[in-house]
């Protein structure tokens, strides 16, 4: 028969050993690849902080292992293949990437069609939540968005159309590439890592990509002439970030609302944001080379939209050979960005 005192013994040993036991163990790690250098504004200033959020939010029990510039092998066009494979739990990527694979988050892409990132952003997630999950077998879609305004990154001066012709030009994704070659100009595609040895080698003459990421690959080095316009973006780029949607079904259910509460709208419209936001501090770089940035606006703009207007009368054709009401994709993502109130 146990006494008093050492019944008391007993349960001062317990407490003594369940204090010294951490709060909560690790129980999963998620690996985070992704294309970019490290240093870049959307692993810093989005995935960095997405992936901190988890962390904090879990208690620990989630740990989010990030690698950059594809670290865990591969090229950027093999993310989403490695997502849904489990070689990575978790990627961000470029839907352009692999053309033609997510048709419907294209109508983003399409020329002079968004102005403002979260609006787009916003739009996107909402249609993807209501007809576009079909074309992302596979994984759970954590967020959808776009950057902000595409430009044009030269080492001659481009002020309208007619000064494309013949300029070869890094291209992100086909509809890009698209319209490029409406314009005249020779189309080159590759993903963002590969432009500072395409553009320092002579393999193109410039590149379409927004203001945020210049720094990061060191264009405002490699050219001295920046097209950007007034309004209406030139094009932008779709990206998503997704998860192993196995992994994420082996969750428990609160480490899935975790995930959830990280994820979703109101991430999707910070991610465009924040890289929207960042393409101000990246043009005072490019200021302070003593760059040339040329504004395209008035009666110059016109001719610019008159020059891509054949970039959408072709994808409506090639959307309705897949089956897909194109015109029903642009009026619903222009009708829920006027709809957007930031």
């Amino acid at each position: 028969m146990i006494d008093r005192r050492t019944l008391a013994g007993l349960l001062g040993g317990a407490a003594l050993t369940l204090g010294a036991m951490p709060a909560a163990a690790q129980e999963v790690t998620l690996k985070l690849h992704q294309f970019l250098p490290a240093q870049a504004n959307v692993p810093t200033q989005i995935l960095d902080v997405w992936a901190d959020n988890v962390e904090a939010d879990s208690e620990g029990r989630i740990e989010v292992e990030r690698y950059p510039s594809m670290q865990l092998g591969g090229s950027p066009p093999e993310l989403m293949d490695q997502v849904i494979d489990g070689v990575a739990d978790v990627i961000w990527t470029v839907n352009g990437y692999t053309p033609g694979r997510f048709p419907s988050s294209e109508v983003f892409e399409l020329p002079f069609i968004v102005t403002d990132a979260r609006a787009a952003s916003s739009a996107y997630w909402q249609m993807y939540e209501e007809h576009m999950q079909d074309e992302f077998p596979g994984v759970k879609i954590l967020g959808t968005w776009v950057h902000g305004p595409g430009m044009i990154h030269a080492n001659q001066e481009i002020r309208t159309p007619d000064d494309m012709q013949g300029v070869k030009v890094r291209g992100a994704t086909r509809l890009v590439n698209s319209l490029l070659e409406t314009l005249g100009a020779t189309p080159v595609g590759m993903p963002v890592p590969a432009i500072p040895e395409a553009l320092s080698k002579g393999v193109v003459d410039g590149t379409t990509i927004p203001w945020e990421v210049t720094p990061a690959i060191k264009i405002p080095e490699l050219v001295e002439h920046h097209t950007e316009f007034a309004g209406n973006h030139l094009y932008n780029v779709a990206f998503v970030l997704a998860m192993n949607e196995d992994k994420y079904e082996s969750l428990p259910d609160d480490l899935k609302k975790v995930i959830d509460d990280n994820s979703g709208l109101e991430f999707s419209i910070f991610a465009g944001g924040t890289q929207s936001d960042a393409d101000g501090p990246a043009r005072e770089v490019a200021i302070a080379e003593g760059n040339n940035i040329y504004t395209v606006e008035g009666d110059d703009l016109t001719a610019w939209r008159e020059a891509a207007q054949p970039v959408y009368d072709q994808w409506l054709v090639e959307m309705e050979e897949k089956g897909v009401d194109g015109q029903a994709l642009i009026d619903e993502a222009r009708a829920l960005m006027d709809a957007y109130e930031g």
